[in-house]
């Protein structure tokens, strides 16, 4: 069984997997976006100042995600651990503004006031930093965030079914009381390749999800979205909800 620790993170090409994934833009992904969008938007309205902390866990070269925090986020924590990935994300949130592959993911955003009121490229600079992490040592930490986004992740680290649950643990015990989220799985995953490298998944269902999430919300969306974007899988799931106030331990 292939777990997390042996995975090759440090071999992670950023580029490859922009050019398999984000270059051009998939339709699913495109409404990956509005779901994001019109959840956000109905949670948290155009009420300003923008007061919350966001977080992105471990999103790796995936911009969109953390886009969609933007209008409402005073600050927002890129948290990823795999080295090129934390570079290739320094590059997107510099002064120099990120790439033009990101726009069309704005495109969708802005059709809603919220969004439309923000100038991105300069508020990614202003309000988004990059942090190099582990998601395994938010577990028992005192941080919290107010918003936050898990997009291919707890089911897309590791083989083992006991790491899919702790990642999932960690990061909805990362969020505070009453904070949305989004969270993105690939059903019944065997595992991926990126550039020459191979990475572990754990085979996940909408029945997993909910299990895993049913101790952290009381408010849960799962859109199975119907749509494979490479073999290996069957389709992506999107998870949307607001954390409750219990803290779940292991």
């Amino acid at each position: 069984m292939d777990r997390n620790a042996n995975a090759p993170w440090s071999k992670f090409d950023p580029e490859a997997y922009d050019d398999d994934n984000y270059r051009t833009p998939l339709e699913v992904d495109l409404l990956i976006t509005r779901l994001m969008r019109d959840y956000f938007t109905r949670c948290l309205g155009g009420v300003f100042p923008r007061s919350a902390r966001g977080i992105d866990v471990d999103d790796g070269a995936n911009l969109y995600p953390a886009l969609s925090m933007l209008p409402w986020c005073e600050k927002l924590l890129l948290l990823e651990y795999a080295q090129p990935n934390v570079e290739y994300l320094k590059k997107q949130v510099s002064p120099a503004g990120y790439d033009t592959a990101w726009d069309p993911f704005w495109d969708e955003l802005r059709k809603v006031p919220a969004y439309a009121a923000v100038e991105p490229r300069g508020r990614v600079g202003e309000v988004v930093r990059v942090e190099r992490g582990n998601l395994f040592d938010l577990e028992g930490g005192d941080r919290r965030w107010s918003l936050g986004t898990r997009f291919f992740v707890a089911d897309s680290m590791s083989e083992a079914p006991e790491e899919f649950h702790r990642g999932v643990r960690c990061f909805m015990n990362a969020l505070g009381e009453g904070a949305p989220f989004a969270a993105a799985f690939m059903k019944e995953s065997v595992g991926y390749r990126v550039g020459a490298h191979d990475y572990p998944a754990y085979g996940v269902n909408e029945e997993t999800v909910r299990l895993s999430l049913a101790p952290f919300t009381g408010e849960l969306e799962i859109h199975d979205l119907r749509h494979a974007v490479r073999p290996g899988h069957e389709e992506m799931l999107l998870v949307l909800g607001r954390r409750n106030s219990k803290i779940a331990v292991p």
